[in-house]
């Protein structure tokens, strides 16, 4: 597949709140991933100012406004297949074997970035209300020739 460059905005349990930081991070991103816990369609409204949103259902999602989301999505973006879900214990595909360059993945609340057996495992951590004490983040994915650059950004 082809890469063409693209940066994609990686962002995750919100629980209802989109802060001004993850907006102002966000700006100039081709793609938004949102990796479930969102906490109401007013978040993805808001993100879709910025730019196109694809986004997966977390456990605390619920009501009409969720049900239309799903609980996994695959993503083609920037020539890259992108695997998007919440909890990455529900991971239900062979990454590798499917040609997926990236996991992405939220629930924990905790960023992080890591390859394994060549695919990136990311998780941007939390961009919602503060919880224990981390720090709210979110993630970027740069595409390019070279396969995905992710970059963990404390709000």
């Amino acid at each position: 597949m082809k890469s063409n460059p693209l940066l994609i905005g990686v962002i995750a349990d919100t629980h209802g709140l989109l802060r001004a930081e993850a907006l102002a991070a966000l700006k100039g991103c081709g793609l938004i991933l949102h990796a479930g816990d969102i906490g109401g369609p007013e978040v993805l409204d808001g993100l879709r100012s910025i730019a196109p949103v694809i986004a997966v259902r977390g456990n605390t999602d619920r009501g009409g406004w969720a049900e239309t989301l799903r609980e996994r999505e695959l993503v083609e973006a920037g020539g890259r297949l992108i695997y998007l879900l919440h909890e990455i214990g529900d991971l239900d595909i062979d990454p590798a074997a499917a040609g997926v360059a990236a996991v992405i993945s939220g629930h924990s609340h905790i960023p992080r970035m890591k390859y394994r057996d060549g695919i990136l495992f990311f998780n941007p951590g939390s961009a919602g209300p503060k919880r224990w004490n981390l720090s709210a983040s979110i993630g970027l994915l740069r595409t390019g020739d070279e396969g995905l650059e992710g970059k963990i950004i404390e709000l």
